[in-house]
Parts: structure tokens; C-alpha cells; sequence
């Protein structure tokens, strides 16, 4: 199974890696306000980090295998959006989370998937 991606504050992930699982959405909302995760495939990664990440430095990349995920992951279209996203149904727990990178913007600001 593939894995799947959410972009995240470092402060963010400590935060969660303290309470045992992950509860934010996106950039300044969380789970409780939105209701699920967003997350990425892979070849949404840079242009999702440079859209919510713009005007920052760095951004960290979770990479999480679905297969550890206990809540449901829906693959939705947003609303208005040609394209299909995953998104978690509940918590995020540490342990589904088989990596976090640190991505840096480039000089012109943009945000490259890790090869």
C-alpha cells in the first residue's frame, strides 16, 4: 500500500508525538473543526506545501501508512476540486507515521517532494 502525506508544523508534530496521536486538519484548524485530516499523494505534495506553506521556510513532511491508520480514509474530491485527496476519518496515531521530513523552500520559494 502506498503511503500518504500531511504537511505539519515541527511544533505541531512534538506536539503530537507527546499526546500519542496527531488531531490537527490543516494549517490553523483542527480535526475537531473540520472533522478529518487532510492528506496528499504523492504527486500533490509541492503544490499543496506551496499553496498552505507559502512565505515559509520549512515544512514538515509526514509520511504515514495507511494500513496502520485505525480511523476510515475517504479519497474526496474537494468542493469545486477536479482532483481526489485522502483524508483520515479521526485521529492520526505517532505510529502511523513511518517518517517525517523536513522540507526546505527553494530561493524561489518553492517546496520539492523528498526523491
Amino acid at each position: 500500500m502506498e503511503p500518504i502525506f500531511h504537511l505539519t508544523t515541527e511544533s505541531e508534530w512534538i506536539a503530537a508525538l507527546a499526546a500519542g496521536s496527531y488531531a490537527r486538519s490543516t494549517r490553523g484548524q483542527s480535526l475537531g473543526e473540520v472533522g478529518f485530516i487532510h492528506c496528499s499523494f504523492a504527486n500533490q505534495v509541492e503544490r499543496v506545501a506551496d499553496f498552505l506553506y507559502a512565505g515559509e521556510a520549512s515544512v514538515l513532511l509526514l509520511v504515514i501508512d495507511p494500513a496502520v491508520v485505525p480511523g476510515e480514509i475517504r479519497h474526496e474530491y474537494p468542493e469545486g476540486g477536479a482532483e481526489q485527496f485522502p483524508h483520515i476519518y479521526g485521529p492520526l496515531p505517532v505510529s502511523a507515521v513511518v517518517d517525517a521530513v523536513t522540507l526546505h523552500a527553494d530561493a524561489a520559494g518553492r517546496f520539492r517532494f523528498p526523491s
